[in-house]
């Protein structure tokens, strides 16, 4: 039995047909995404994936909180620490085939030292957080982590902001493991952002994210 889809086409006798046929979807593919990138917008959160431009609605109150907070908090640490850079929101991370605007992403220092200020588009990162809303749900879980667990990025957050929990996924290996699922009552840490620990209530609530951001300050 083959493993690999790559294999499995060789095994067929069309396969130079299917080959050609999928070079010149690509090519397609590849100029709709040049043209994604001369007209992709300051002010529009979008994202390539797959071939199809997509635009995202504005998030809910709840959804924005915890994004900032978390990335107040993790943006706050790093700096503090010099380890690296830390975006939000509107920076582009780009895969071989697909372009992200994650909620939140963390590169390392040595990756972090390459980056200028006019830079629009940045490599894979150490690190990535994505806030569930309902109409991200099914790409955060699918397409999403399909593609950075592809693309060995080491660490994966998902969080769920009307549940109030955290799903940690690191690489074991070619594919993601889940590491932990976080509560209220637990603490988050990372193994990209070392040192990085705050109670996950920094998250969610204003008054315990004081605290903690007043901790990484004074730490």
């Amino acid at each position: 039995m083959k493993d690999s889809l790559a294999e499995q086409i060789m095994e067929r006798p069309d396969a130079r047909l299917i080959v050609e046929e999928v070079s010149q979807m690509l090519e397609a593919e590849r100029r709709l995404r040049q043209n994604f990138y001369e007209n992709a917008r300051e002010d529009e959160k979008a994202e390539f994936i797959n071939g199809e431009i997509i635009i995202h609605s504005p998030v809910k109150k709840r959804h924005d909180s915890v994004s900032g907070n978390l990335y107040v908090l993790l943006k706050t640490f790093v700096v503090k620490n010099r380890l690296g850079y830390v975006g939000h929101e509107k920076v582009m991370v780009s895969l071989s085939r697909n372009d992200y605007e994650p909620d939140i992403c963390y590169f390392n220092a040595e990756k972090a030292a390459l980056f200028h200020d006019g830079q629009t588009i940045f490599p894979a990162p150490d690190l990535i957080v994505e806030v569930l809303s309902s109409g991200t749900r099914v790409r955060d879980y699918g397409v999403k982590l399909e593609d950075y667990e592809a693309h060995k990025i080491p660490e994966y957050w998902i969080v769920d902001p009307k549940a109030r929990i955290l799903e940690i996924r690191v690489l074991d290996g070619e594919n993601y493991a889940l590491q932990s699922t976080l509560g209220i009552g637990d603490v988050l840490a990372s193994r990209q952002v070392k040192g990085f620990s705050v109670p996950m209530r920094a998250v969610f609530e204003e008054q315990a994210y004081l605290e903690a951001l007043g901790s990484i300050l004074k730490g």
